[in-house]
This record gives structure tokens, sequence and C-alpha cells, in this order.
């Protein structure tokens, strides 16, 4: 029983993390797309954001079995990510070019609410990614108890509730944080979608992978190889966001000295 209560804990703080990291790349997905509005409707679409989050999780983690075997849901969240990452770069792109050509600074973002729906839907793709993450380590456990919900091992089910909760609990402060972290970093705005794609990208193969598709080997998604790159890549792309956003800092402190 010690060594079953052992086993997890261990998992219980691997989820965590792992929910933790996730629910950061949610958060600051959400402060750049309501950075454009004024701050007291920023407060209240990351309030409908968070709020979101919280119901797709919730409905993610009972409804993880259908998750799992309909890939075409994986399909739509991985599309879904890799085209607002895709669309957001080349706009950034885009509006550096006309800026270089005419001088001229404007602003132009999604109305209120359309930036509510925007965040709804990275929060549905999230929710799917995360879920999806979250049974990949719980079902490893052995099973405690009779029962199921969602189709999950009522004890299995248990840690990938808590750790969903205390994901949810840091993207909870850390999506204001981030507000404020990008008005002194732009760079992290580029890096958010950055890791967004990354994310889509690792959606994309667990589609590939899933049975129903069969280009990826099933088990290559959850291969310490691929494990090791993609953790690899969300760091290097984050790190590096950092520092360039420091050097920046420094130059534009320079230049006014």
């Amino acid at each position: 029983m010690e060594a079953i209560i052992l086993e997890y804990g261990w998992v219980l703080l691997v989820l965590i993390i792992l929910e933790g990291l996730l629910a950061a790349d949610n958060a600051v997905v959400m402060a750049v797309m309501v950075k454009h509005l004024p701050k007291e409707q920023q407060k209240k679409a990351l309030f409908y954001g968070l709020m979101g989050a919280f119901v797709f999780r919730l409905a993610a983690l009972f409804l993880i079995t259908f998750l799992v075997n309909i890939w075409q849901v994986q399909a739509l969240g991985a599309a879904y990510l890799l085209f607002i990452s895709i669309k957001h770069l080349w706009d950034q792109r885009k509006h550096k070019e006309e800026l270089a050509d005419t001088h001229q600074i404007e602003t132009k973002g999604s109305s209120f609410w359309v930036t509510v729906l925007k965040i709804e839907l990275a929060d549905i793709a999230f929710a799917i990614d995360s879920m999806l993450a979250a049974v990949a380590i719980a079902v490893t456990l052995p099973e405690v108890g009779n029962f199921d919900v969602g189709g999950i091992n009522g004890g299995q089910f248990a840690v990938m509730f808590f750790g969903g909760v205390v994901g949810l609990i840091i993207m909870r402060f850390a999506a204001h944080k981030f507000v404020q972290l990008l008005a002194k970093y732009p760079s992290l705005e580029t890096a958010a979608f950055l890791i967004v794609g990354w994310v889509g990208v690792k959606l994309l193969v667990l589609t590939l992978s899933h049975p129903g598709v069969g280009i990826l080997d099933e088990h290559f998604p959850h291969s310490t190889v691929w494990k090791s790159i993609f953790w690899s890549v969300l760091i290097i792309i984050a790190v590096g966001a950092y520092f360039i956003g420091v050097l920046q800092n420094k130059k534009i402190e320079g230049s006014k000295m």
C-alpha cells in the first residue's frame, strides 16, 4: 500500500509540473490576445478566458476516453493552434514591413467579444492537449478502487483532476503577470506563438500516431526521444525570448542615455 501511495504521489507531482507548464503557455497566449484591449476590458477578457479554461479542462477530463479514441478531435486542436501561431507570426512580420515602408505606428486588434471567442477556442485546444498529456501519465498507475469516472479508473482520475486544478490555479495568477511581462519584454509575444505552434505540432504528432491514422508509431508520442525533443525546444524558445528581451531593453536604455 505504501508503494502505491508513493507512486501516486510521484505521478501527481509530475502532473502538477506538466499541467503548470501547459497552463503557463495557455496564460501567455491569453495575455497576448488581450493586450490590444483597454485595461478594464483586458481584465474582463482574461476572466472569461480563465472561466473557459476551467470549464473546457473539466469537460475534457470527463470526456477523455472520447478524446483519446477520436483522432479527428486531436487533429482539429492541432490545426487551430498551428493556424493561430502561423497567422500571428505572419501578421507580425507584415506589420513590421508596413512600418518600415510608412514609418507609422498603427495598432489594430479584434473587438472585445471576438477576442474572447479566440481565447475560448485556444482554451479548447489547450484543454485537449492538457488532458491527453495527463491521461498518458495517469494510466501508468496501478488501478485503485472498483469504479470508473469518464472511462478512467477512479484513482487515476483523481490524480488527473488534482493535477489539472493546480494547473488552473497557476494559470489564474500567471495570466495577469504575463500581461505585465509582455509590456516589458515584447519579444515574449513572438515566443508565445512559437510555443503555441510547437504545442500544435505535439497534437499533430499524437494525431499521426493514432491507430486510426497509423502514419507514426503509436508509442512514439510517449517515447523518451520525443518527450526530450519537445521539452528541449520549448525551453529553448522561452529562454531565448527572455534573453532577447533583456538585450533589447538594454539597447533601448543605452540609446536614452
